[in-house]
């Protein structure tokens, strides 16, 4: 008996493997879904290239744009936002936010934002867009694929990548936009002066946009992304999807076999319009599938098809399990509302509401002024020729505000002792001291402490008070080491 090579493959079974990629090239359609796909993509692309351009006054002391990474000084501004390396934990709420608000309409409506928000589906549209518009739609764009290469053929692709690029450079374009001030980073990028990172950045953003949205497409959503699989565990027989109602449409059958047999023949007429439209090249009839992103065009398409043959809307629909089941024993689907508020959802609302609140609070609370102080370790005190004990610290005071701004430092506690600076000489000691900080920095000083000889070690606090109308105060506690308490 033969038996097979074990080192060496089967090259037969390795064909049944592999599927050859089907080339996808969804055909236009019109319908609820399909506005708010372009309402949803206009808005999402306007605001992408737009918000580097829009100004916010911050006054003269800090950049005019409003939203800037400011990756050189360490600023994140979003409008009157402003976010401070030391208050990153902004940045993490949001993208928890993100995240949270993610499984929630996950949990919803299924994959929604695969099918309307997410960058890929956005520009992967935008592309389509442009096939029709140079190529054609559906039927003239697979004449053209099937056609061999001349001049007409090769015209038209030439054309249709040239937009691409366009739109692929403008993309990167836009995203360099939001680490530096627009205008002049334009000016700097198109003379030749920018940085190099700015233009290394731009070819990869290009070549990523022009590939991934101009060729790869489902192939991205399918193969590469990972979270439809990790969606399909955050799915129930409670969510929201767009459902192919199986026991309204089989058996299937063309008008024709319907009229004579209508007993035997659903709703479904078999035309593949649900297919058409699809822009990953699904068929939803064969049910729920990862290469479904919830778009819902074919709801559209087949709702258009059940009016031209007069026949009820929702043949596909979006329906959960629950409702399918009841809706084929006959039994009322339940109110989408209903369907929407449910534990799961409501969970997660909370949360998402709850760490927006908190964020909301902590931005409304905090102060525009800090204080940070570090003691000297080697050597921890100091003895002085009149036997008083120096103890040495170094103080960070951050002024959040765009405006230079004089602050009041003092000691609280350690009664009787005195404090200099490396810029005010020891004879000038007093228990309290005026610091200048520039507008929106942190000035690092080097402050000492003096007390009376026998002034045992104990705890005491630096006290900073900004001058001015809106006085903020900060205080960092220290401690006040003695010979004694270092002997022990």
């Amino acid at each position: 008996m033969n038996r097979p090579d074990p080192i060496r493959p089967n090259p037969d079974a390795e064909d049944a493997l592999f599927e050859k990629r089907t080339q996808v090239h969804p055909q236009r359609i019109d319908g609820n879904f399909r506005r708010l796909k372009w309402a949803v993509m206009i808005v999402t692309l306007a605001i992408y290239y737009i918000t580097p351009w829009l100004r916010w006054d911050r006054g003269p002391y800090a950049p005019d744009q409003a939203v800037l990474v400011d990756l050189a000084n360490r600023r994140f501004y979003m409008f009157g936002i402003e976010i401070w390396p030391h208050e990153f934990y902004f940045v993490a709420g949001l993208l928890i936010m993100a995240g949270i608000g993610l499984f929630l309409v996950t949990s919803a409506v299924g994959r929604a934002w695969c099918g309307y928000a997410c960058p890929q589906t956005v520009w992967t549209d935008l592309f389509q867009h442009v096939d029709r518009f140079v190529d054609g739609d559906r039927n003239a764009r697979m004449r053209l694929d099937r056609a061999p290469w001349g001049a007409g053929k090769i015209a038209r692709r030439g054309s249709k990548w040239m937009i691409y690029l366009v739109i692929s450079f403008w993309t990167g374009g836009a995203w360099i936009m939001y680490f530096a001030d627009a205008p002049t980073l334009t000016v700097d990028f198109w003379s030749g002066t920018a940085a190099p990172v700015a233009y290394i950045t731009v070819a990869i953003l290009t070549l990523t946009t022009f590939v991934l949205g101009g060729f790869l497409r489902e192939q991205v959503c399918i193969y590469m992304c990972p979270w439809p699989r990790i969606q399909s565990a955050m799915l129930d027989e409670k969510s929201l999807l767009v459902t192919y109602k199986d026991w309204r449409g089989e058996k299937r059958g063309s008008l024709k076999k319907a009229a004579k047999a209508p007993e035997e023949f659903g709703d479904c007429i078999d035309c593949n319009q649900c297919v058409a439209v699809c822009p990953t090249g699904i068929d939803i009839r064969e049910g729920p599938q990862i290469g479904c992103i919830t778009c819902a065009l074919c709801i559209d398409a087949c709702n258009r098809v059940m009016d031209e043959v007069g026949r009820p809307r929702g043949l596909i629909d979006y329906a959960t399990l629950e409702d399918c089941e009841r809706e084929a024993a006959g039994a009322a689907p339940k109110p989408v509302w209903k369907t929407l508020l449910r534990p799961r959802t409501l969970v997660y609302t909370g949360i998402w509401s709850a760490i927006g609140l908190a964020m909301l609070f902590a931005l409304g609370t905090r102060t525009h002024t800090d204080l940070s102080v570090a003691a000297d370790r080697n050597p921890p005190f100091m003895l002085m020729s009149d036997g008083s004990v120096r103890n040495a610290f170094t103080l960070k005071i951050r002024n959040m505000e765009s405006r230079p701004r004089d602050f009041t430092l003092a000691l609280d506690g350690l009664d009787d002792a005195l404090m200099w600076t490396g810029t005010v000489p020891r004879d000038q000691a007093a228990r309290s001291l005026t610091v200048s900080v520039d507008a929106d920095q942190t000035r690092a000083i080097r402050a000492y402490v003096a007390a009376a000889p026998g002034t045992p070690a104990q705890g005491f606090a630096f006290l900073i008070t900004s001058q001015g109308e809106q006085a903020e105060t900060d205080r960092s506690d220290a401690r006040f080491v003695t010979p004694e308490e270092a002997a022990q």
